[in-house]
């Protein structure tokens, strides 16, 4: 910031601040940021500093006083009201009048000769901040601080003494201190998305399938019951495959062979056919205005759809025609087909982000998506971003968020941790996670603590997901619903956003031998499904996530706290609303088979417990009460029928 004067304040060692101020942090409304720096500057003087943010663009600064913590460390805490890109900064100063009054006590105390000479600097100092208060319009505030001046002129010195630890003339003097020589930081940025960025539930289906049929293709309007089952189970996000056309050179058949029969439906990421491209809905599912009425018919039902954004490009994709140099050339005149060893995908041409004409590719893409804003979508499950430039996706995200703020995006991106990490840091709201193959209790815990605990939690926000069309995880194939029902249950209590795919509250588990894949995937086929089929865990999954959406301490993502637990099969954790109105223990076992007990250790700070009372556990899945005394009680976990506790404390 440009100031009139050379800098008289030293404001550095800021706390959130990602790659100097290079990233933002991200908040929600009403979040509280607590911002720490480090404040001093020449000689002994008494310093005072306000935290100040802004909604980036507005003039309107807003503020709050830092206090000091210790060795030069000051903190503050400020919140934002509203969705959008802000800044904030640290102002910092020499308080003369706060420096005076320490002065001032000392040389009374010690009967120094000047007190009568130091009550009239005092008195200056009062009539210089009347004068800011009466130019600021605060007339009354003027008066009052002229009044106080004048008795500083007149009582005897252990009067004043008195007078001036008044807490409402510190509050006039802070209000109209003088701020000439202050210093002001460079404001570092803070992404504020809507509540739903940290709180969801993702249930994904394909619609093409929602009536469960292998013999009939579905359309948006047969997708009605679908919405509804998955507001029964509590789920607020619905998330679509890519609903484009689907193109016929390479299609795939079913279980990704690469020769396809007649009748086999395709890949939706296959995207681009006859029918158009990424603007234009599969004719099979119906119209533009089809999808629009299902948009509507969701939010009728508090729900949002999240539409996939993939950027492939079957070889019928108009894109091909009438760009060929968006794409990988090959030394023959073909074009090169996407590949992730071992995988192949021969119906997919990947575009080259880098080609001479990037430019304009780009802004196609980022055109693409404003497209589908404008019909109402305001969440994006963004497919591979990691195969992109990391630049490409800061600028579409800052276009998007320039237009529509409240767009959200989550990251589909199983690969390197520091590509996952800086794509939160670019602008990502949510990000896929490996969560699903951390299986063990050390393993879970130590994940955990790394996304919420550590600097990730402040532009990171991990989604975890039991499955996906992609991933039948080794240790649910085959296994009982047992196994299902924790890691639904870990996955839901764990983070503050989870999901699922269609078929997990069926326990399906079939797999592709030696492949974490499922036999006859519905990438690329109809699968016949019974919804409502016995030995579905729809209601423990309903239940889960009601509990969810009633305690305040689930919806948040940084608070989680692990306690110990005797048995290697068993997961104690908390999270806890910050002013402890709202306590969850949960306890959770890790063994889908057998029985575990054992004796849990519980942190009673963390859970805000007076050490020498008693408290109650009250467990939501089960609807049974238990008290407890002290940090030490013993729990017994059963697969098949109290395989979890989801405990309300109250004290």
């Amino acid at each position: 910031m440009s100031a009139a004067h050379a800098p008289t304040v030293v404001i550095e060692n800021f706390y959130p601040c990602l790659e100097g101020g290079r990233h933002p942090v991200k908040r929600v409304p009403g979040e509280p940021l607590e911002v720490w720096c480090d404040i001093f500057t020449d000689g002994h003087v008494v310093m005072s500093a306000q935290l100040k943010w802004r909604l980036q663009g507005t003039r309107r600064w807003f503020e709050a006083p830092m206090s000091h913590v210790d060795n030069d460390r000051w903190k503050g805490v400020c919140d934002f009201d509203a969705v959008g890109r802000w800044e904030y900064a640290v102002e910092a100063w020499a308080d003369t009048f706060r420096g005076w009054k320490k002065t001032f006590a000392v040389r009374v105390g010690a009967d120094d000769p000047d007190v009568p000479v130091e009550a009239l600097e005092g008195a200056r100092l009062l009539r210089e901040a009347a004068r800011r208060a009466r130019a600021a319009g605060a007339g009354d505030a003027g008066r009052q601080l002229e009044d106080i001046a004048d008795l500083l002129e007149k009582l005897p010195a252990p009067q004043l003494l008195d007078m001036l630890q008044s807490y409402d003339l510190q509050v006039l003097m802070d209000a109209y201190a003088d701020r000439s020589l202050s210093t002001t930081s460079e404001p570092l940025g803070v992404i504020v998305e809507r509540e739903r960025a940290r709180f969801s539930a993702w249930y994904e289906f394909f619609p093409r399938g929602a009536e469960g049929r292998y013999d009939r293709h579905s359309t948006f309007r047969d997708c009605l019951p679908r919405l509804d089952d998955a507001k029964t189970m509590g789920f607020d996000v619905i998330y679509f495959p890519p609903i484009h056309p689907i193109g016929i050179t390479a299609r795939k058949g079913k279980n990704n062979t690469l020769t396809a029969h007649a009748d086999d439906v395709g890949s939706p990421w296959a995207i681009g056919g006859p029918a158009g491209g990424h603007r234009e809905i599969e004719p099979k599912l119906g119209t533009l205005d089809d999808f629009v009425w299902l948009l509507e018919e969701a939010k009728k039902r508090g729900l949002e759809i999240a539409l996939d954004f993939a950027i492939n490009c079957s070889p019928d994709h108009p894109y091909v025609r009438e760009h060929p140099e968006w794409f990988y050339q090959r030394p023959d005149g073909s074009i090169r087909y996407a590949e992730n060893p071992p995988k192949k995908y021969q119906d997919i041409y990947p575009l080259n982000f880098h080609c001479a004409d990037w430019k304009n590719l780009w802004r196609e893409l980022i055109d693409v998506v404003l497209f589908w804003v404008d019909k109402g979508v305001k969440i994006f499950r963004v497919d591979n971003p990691h195969t992109k430039p990391v630049s490409f996706w800061e600028e579409l995200i800052k276009t998007v968020h320039r237009k529509e703020p409240e767009v959200i995006f989550l990251a589909e991106a199983f690969t390197k941790p520091k590509m996952m990490q800086v794509l939160g840091k670019i602008g990502f709201s949510q990000s896929y996670t490996y969560f699903t193959w951390r299986e063990d209790k050390a393993a879970l815990a130590e994940y955990a603590r790394e996304l919420t605990q550590g600097e990730m939690r402040w532009y990171y926000r991990g989604n975890f997901w039991p499955n996906t069309p992609d991933i039948n995880p080794f240790h649910l194939q085959n296994a009982p619903a047992s196994m299902f029902r924790m890691r639904a249950a870990l996955a839901a209590l764990l983070s503050s956003s989870w999901g699922m795919y269609a078929g997990y509250e069926l326990c399906e588990n079939e797999p592709l031998p030696g492949r974490e894949e499922y036999l006859d995937s519905e990438k690329f086929q109809l699968r016949q499904r019974d919804y409502n089929a016995p030995g579905n865990i729809k209601g423990f999954i309903g239940r889960l996530n009601r509990i969810r959406q009633e305690h305040r301490a689930l919806q948040l993502y940084d608070n989680l706290v692990f306690h110990d637990a005797d048995h290697n099969a068993m997961l104690c954790f908390s999270k806890c609303a910050p002013d402890f109105s709202d306590r969850i223990l949960c306890v959770i076992s890790l063994d889908g088979h057998q029985p575990v007990a054992g004796q849990v250790r519980l942190n009673l700070a963390a859970l805000g417990l007076d050490p020498a009372r008693p408290y109650r556990a009250h467990d939501l899945m089960h609807d049974q009460a238990y008290d407890w005394q002290g940090a030490e009680n013993y729990v017994e976990l059963h697969p098949n029928g109290t395989a979890l506790h989801v405990f309300a404390i109250t004290q």
